[in-house]
């Protein structure tokens, strides 16, 4: 069975016949974490990296910013048993797509507000598939924690 996790979007799951999926990350980061004592894991698709440019905006949909979709997808996960040090952290996105010459550089500012969070919160990346101008596509396994990324135009791999 799979969640398909949409822009501005966010799942968690400790169900092991499920996989958590977001598709289409271009300046978005998908943000998946997985910790595999309680096989619980989950997966946060965030456009933008702060809610203070639209408060109204933030409250309505808490998933479409770093500094208030990333607490949230943790605490999810927490509240299904995840314990923070046991977690897998993985990134992917923070392309420039539409903004090949970095004008207004989304997806780096987008990673570089994740960074900014794990940083001061003790979070360590366990690995990335970040930048470029490529999309790209993630999927989590809750029985396994395997975790698969899809560049586009090429084939899925497990990271």
């Amino acid at each position: 069975m799979k969640q398909i996790v949409g822009v501005a979007d966010m799942k968690v799951s400790k169900n092991p016949a499920e996989s958590i999926v977001t598709y289409s990350l271009g300046s978005c980061i998908g943000l998946v974490i997985y910790d595999p004592a309680v096989k619980v894991g989950g997966i946060l698709h965030y456009m933008l990296p702060d809610s203070s440019i639209d408060k109204d905006k933030a409250v309505a949909r808490p998933y479409m910013f770093a500094d208030s979709g990333i607490p949230r997808l943790f605490k999810a996960a927490y509240q299904l048993g995840a314990v923070k040090n046991r977690m897998k952290v993985y990134v992917a996105g923070g392309a420039e797509i539409l903004d090949q010459k970095g004008f207004f550089n989304i997806g780096k500012r987008n990673y570089m507000a994740l960074k900014k969070m794990f940083f001061k919160n003790n979070v360590m990346i366990n690995n990335q598939n970040v930048g470029g101008n490529t999309n790209r596509t993630v999927r989590v396994e809750i029985a396994t924690g395997d975790i698969y990324v899809k560049t586009s135009g090429s084939k899925e791999v497990k990271i």
